[in-house]
């Protein structure tokens, strides 16, 4: 998946979330940001987004320990919220709310996209029933 791919999905969650779900975030995945959108929840809550889209189906969601780190390390008002989606489903975590987490050494890419060597990251596995909200089209 080429990277204005991965830009281009994460601006369609933004607007879908936006204009049906009562949103106000902003695209930031172009810059420099860690992650992929900033602004508030329906609530009114100063919140952060990082957004990963697989193509393949894991049972587990893996979010690299220095990415939750960097995110858990913004101030205390902001709201951490892991997007993953996939073939089977989309799956909201609100990191924040989540305790206990236990990291697995796995050999992951360098780079999500520009290097196909790999190297050993620290990873939590998110299991499913750990998000806040789960989609699966097929449970409609």
């Amino acid at each position: 998946m080429s990277l204005s791919t991965v830009h281009k999905l994460e601006k369609a969650v933004i607007l879908l979330l936006n204009k049906f779900d009562g949103w106000e975030l902003t695209h930031t995945g172009s810059g420099s940001s860690f992650y992929d959108a900033e602004g508030y929840t329906p609530k009114g809550r100063k919140c952060v987004i990082e957004m990963k889209f697989r193509k393949k189906y894991y049972e587990d969601k893996m979010l690299e320990v220095d990415k939750y780190n960097r995110l858990m390390a913004l101030p205390e008002d902001i709201v951490k919220i892991y997007f993953v989606s996939d073939p089977e489903g989309t799956y909201f975590f609100w990191l924040d709310g989540i305790d206990k987490l236990k990291s697995v050494e796995k050999y992951c890419p360098r780079t999500t996209m520009w290097n196909n060597s790999k190297k050993k990251k620290e990873v939590y596995l998110l299991t499913e029933d750990l998000a806040s909200y789960v989609y699966k089209p097929d449970s409609m």
